[in-house]
């Protein structure tokens, strides 16, 4: 069956179990982000679009708003069309959205209007809900009515950018492919991230709030920035082509004969073990190998690898570009941690700038004046163990500082201070991969949002900014821009090292300098005295020099 046919096949059976078939017929279609039970941009144009017959006329009507648009040719058979309607205040009253085409006709209901906000990143950003601590209990509060929700599933990858969503990359395993309003069912399936951050948002601001989550596990950043972006720079573009060549190169036909040449192999193998066993009187437990299904993961694909450029974003975020949303988190950095293999920080920090720019040429709209996407970037927090004073020289060099310091530089070079927050996480950070931290997460961008998006002068959620350093002797004086403290506000402040010129580090015992000044130990700085306690040896090496071999 040709792939046009299993989606229309998809449509009839959405259709006879009660679901908005979302194809008519086999070139009239709603962009696959459209759904019942969506959120649609607030305060901004909205953009209705979809396939049709070249020459043929799409009617749209949303509410009491109605548009007309014929489809232009642009690919056998389709014909590509698009209606833009005004820019509409929050609504919380279900509408419908209908798409006619002749005697056709697509109808999605309980449609509102607010604002949307995708998560985007690796697993700790996809990490549900019902995984981290407290789960059920948040979960038993999470009747949102005005909150909407809609996962794009891994294996949506893709080596070009893709103009659409198929059903099988929505929701899962779920039989529902509509945008789903949250209840705690449907909050526990969520990531965890994207949960505590848009249910504050929503209670807060009382408009309706929609979140997609399209993180995807494994992704290094390489696969997150949209593709148009590699040529703005030659380490980039000099990237691009040589993935773009082991794409050229790769043969499916190829692979799947290896897949089976291997099967067979092990399959022979197998057969002999277990006649031998018999042939000795023994009872045989050995597990048949399982013969390949014909399938190819996306992991084996060069260019449409999770590691590789521009793929998850061409199958799962730029595939609804034309959509307008509020803005995007983002929380990702493991796998560009690894030691020896993908740490590049200079890269890194490159790529980082390319990406929240290449969001912004694919989701800002030119001729409408508005602020810049606002992009808040969530700090690495995944790994193993945190360093401490017993193993602290074991722990000297961090692979992941490296990347943490090149989520922040990169987003610094944006140059946009206003619209943009590196939200730092290391402080939450838990020794497993996956850490069940993410409230903290989730209620830290959140109040970044309702601050600076959304304009709340009484949030506070600002990081401490280093003003001054000044060195006397064996202690150095740091003041910052505001008040300095511990996450649970108890006397101990960690995590502080000293390198002196050689690069030696050692750890340092740091204490608020003591004032009976309010307003200086308050509102405008903080300064804290550290001073050497212990040489740590196996980071005596020249910083700059790994930082150069990592790039």
């Amino acid at each position: 069956m040709s792939s046009l046919g299993k989606h229309f096949l998809s449509a009839v059976l959405l259709l006879v179990f009660g679901m908005p078939a979302l194809w008519a017929d086999e070139t009239f279609k709603v962009h696959g982000i459209f759904r019942s039970n969506m959120v649609l941009q607030r305060d901004k144009p909205i953009r209705i679009w979809g396939f049709a017959k070249p020459g043929d006329s799409v009617k749209v009507t949303l509410g009491d708003l109605a548009e007309e648009s014929p489809a232009i040719a642009y690919g056998n058979p389709y014909g590509n069309w698009s209606v833009i309607f005004d820019p509409q205040p929050a609504n919380t009253t279900g509408q419908s959205l209908v798409v006619e085409c002749g005697d056709q006709r697509i109808e999605m209901s309980n449609i509102l209007i607010g604002d949307i906000w995708v998560m985007n990143g690796q697993s700790n950003m996809a990490f549900a809900l019902k995984a981290v601590y407290e789960a059920h209990f948040e979960a038993s509060m999470a009747n949102i009515p005005l909150m909407r929700h809609i996962r794009i599933n891994a294996g949506a990858e893709s080596e070009h950018e893709e103009t659409d969503l198929a059903d099988e990359f929505i929701n899962g395993n779920s039989a529902d492919k509509n945008w789903q309003v949250v209840t705690p069912e449907v909050a526990l399936e969520m990531g965890a991230i994207g949960y505590f951050f848009g249910s504050r948002l929503q209670r807060s601001l009382q408009v309706p709030i929609g979140i997609i989550d399209n993180a995807r596990g494994g992704a290094s950043l390489e696969s997150l920035v949209p593709r148009h972006k590699f040529a703005e720079d030659p380490l980039a573009a000099e990237y691009l082509k040589w993935v773009d060549q082991r794409n050229a190169e790769f043969s499916e036909e190829d692979f799947l004969q290896a897949q089976m040449d291997r099967w067979q192999q092990n399959h022979d193998k197998w057969k002999a073990q277990v006649a031998a066993d018999k042939v000795k009187g023994k009872q045989s437990n050995r597990r048949e190998p399982k013969k390949p299904d014909g399938s190819i993961r996306t992991w084996s694909v060069p260019g449409r690898s999770p590691s590789d450029a521009a793929s998850c974003y061409n199958g799962m975020f730029g595939g609804f570009k034309g959509l307008r949303i509020k803005g995007v988190a983002f929380h990702q950095g493991f796998n560009n941690a690894m030691m020896n293999t993908s740490c590049k920080p200079d890269f890194y920090r490159i790529l980082m700038k390319l990406m929240v720019e290449g969001w912004r040429d694919d989701f800002d709209d030119p001729d409408f004046d508005e602020a810049p996407l606002p992009v808040a970037i969530i700090g690495l927090c995944a790994g193993g163990r945190a360093q401490t004073s017993q193993n602290f020289e074991e722990l000297g060099l961090s692979t992941a500082a490296y990347i943490r310091e090149a989520q922040r530089l990169g987003l610094a070079d944006v140059g946009d201070p206003e619209h943009t927050a590196f939200i730092p996480a290391y402080d939450q950070k838990i020794p497993q991969l996956h850490t069940k931290k993410k409230k903290e997460l989730g209620l830290r961008t959140a109040r970044w949002a309702l601050k600076s998006v959304y304009d709340n002068e009484e949030i506070v959620w600002d990081i401490a900014q280093l003003v001054s350093v000044a060195i006397e002797s064996d202690q150095v004086t740091l003041t910052f821009d505001k008040a300095v403290r511990p996450d649970d506000f108890g006397s101990e402040i960690e995590g502080f090292s000293i390198a002196d010129d050689s690069g030696v580090f050692y750890m340092a015992n740091v204490v608020p300098v003591q004032t009976k000044d309010w307003t200086l130990q308050n509102k405008l700085s903080t300064q804290l005295v550290g001073s050497s306690l212990q040489k740590c040896s196996s980071c005596n090496t020249d910083t700059n020099k790994v930082h150069d071999e990592r790039r």
